[in-house]
């Protein structure tokens, strides 16, 4: 039979921060990972500026500066009349003003590593958990199984579902969730990028396409918005059906209306809303999108998880130590990260409704029109308002530092 004090399901960066954490505290932790690497395309590349301070504080902000990276400082409209600045993050409070698009797998790589060096982190590649594990009422760990087709099981004083908005876990305790409908799906594919084209985040509103552009130094990473449930349909028609309806509005895009030579470059995001009720149940806590589900809106999901992973280590890490978690402590968790969470998610519902919606309707087609439309206009002008967006977006509600167990470096 196999022990640990806190196993973690789910080696993204929620589960690869809480490990490290834990593990820094001195914590028995085991990290289950179902994938043979990390080395995975269309994940989310985001990485704010508050897990950026989060980085420095854990003394790894050095090692993270040597990852090849592309900075987003500012968002640009596509109009008639070219390109139109709608928000800055040069002006953001901190060191770091700027959001970082780094190849999800080099931060998880650099995660892993400096974890390894503590004695009590263990980090099980290719291993999937397939159930919880129960004794009087109480998760006491996972049955998992390997990519080789081996089983055993983990018992562990708490189990942290750290797998995702699919997660097995939260399904397999039967949490409760409220869901929100939305209005769209996601189709990810890249696009080349020339030295000539604009930088940082694009939106492409057309009457046909609604699109964002991310710039990845040699290539676009293209989130393309599309209703919901129609991808299906939408694939019997012919793939450079894509591009041919950004291009007809924005012109330095014309050169690459043939990039998309087949389907199989288009991945599908089926965009889900939701919230657990209860994030824990005894011996059981979910945080991040197993947790939460967020749109892709703001980019905002890997934040969140980030910082749910620090809040976690920070209440968790002496009652592990003790042998003593309960229900309790999980539930300053959950206390501790409601706020930022219904208050993203309410920003994300408001956007869904006010600007998506419409933009998928056609009833918004800014690459088409002179100027940007007038609310964005009168937006742009008033400072304070201005700077809203992007503060919420790059650094959120209740940012979370790291304990003082954890650092090797920085200052909060």
């Amino acid at each position: 039979m196999e022990q640990t004090t806190c196993l973690v399901v789910g080696g993204g960066p929620a589960g690869m921060i809480l490990g490290l954490l834990l593990a820094r505290a001195g914590v028995e932790v085991t990290v289950l990972e179902k994938h043979k690497d990390f080395l995975r395309d269309f994940r989310g590349d985001t990485v704010h500026p508050t897990t950026l301070d989060l980085l420095d504080e854990l003394g790894l902000g050095e090692e993270f500066a040597k990852l090849p990276a592309r900075k987003l400082e500012q968002v640009q409209l596509a109009t008639a009349n070219g390109l139109q600045t709608f928000a800055s993050l040069k002006d953001l409070p901190g060191k770091h003003k700027y959001i970082a698009m780094v190849p999800q797998w080099d931060l998880l790589d650099l995660l892993a590593r400096s974890a390894e060096a503590e004695p009590s982190f263990h980090l099980r590649m290719n291993t999937q958990a397939t159930e919880l594990l129960w004794s009087e009422g109480k998760v006491t760990g996972v049955a998992y199984r390997t990519v080789d087709g081996g089983t055993g099981e983990i018992r562990a004083d708490l189990t942290v579902a750290c797998d995702g908005r699919g997660s097995v876990l939260r399904s397999a305790a039967g949490l409760a969730t409220r869901s929100w409908p939305t209005p769209m799906d996601v189709w990810w594919f890249r696009l080349p990028r020339n030295e000539t084209d604009p930088a940082g985040a694009v939106p492409v509103v057309t009457a046909h396409r609604a699109a964002v552009l991310l710039d990845r130094g040699d290539y676009w990473q293209c989130a393309t918005l599309i209703a919901k449930g129609t991808d299906e349909v939408a694939r019997r028609g012919p793939v450079d059906e894509i591009m041919r309806t950004m291009a007809d509005s924005v012109s330095w895009l014309r050169d690459r209306v043939d990039a998309l030579a087949d389907w199989d470059e288009v991945k599908l995001l089926d965009v889900q809303l939701d919230r657990l009720t209860t994030w824990y149940t005894d011996g059981l806590l979910c945080i991040g999108d197993a947790a939460h589900a967020m749109s892709p809106v703001g980019g905002v999901g890997i934040n969140l998880a980030v910082q749910d992973a620090v809040a976690a280590a920070r209440i968790l890490s002496a009652p592990l130590l003790s042998k003593s978690v309960s229900t309790r402590d999980l539930a300053k968790v959950q206390r501790r990260r409601t706020l930022p969470t219904v208050v993203t998610q309410g920003m994300q519902r408001l956007l869904h409704a006010r600007v998506i919606r419409p933009a998928l309707a056609g009833g918004i087609n800014i690459a088409g029109s002179p100027d940007a439309p007038l609310g964005v206009r009168v937006y742009r002008r008033i400072p304070v308002v201005r700077s809203i967006p992007p503060f919420l977006v790059a650094r959120g509600i209740l940012p979370e530092h790291a304990p003082d167990f954890a650092r090797r470096g920085g200052t909060a």
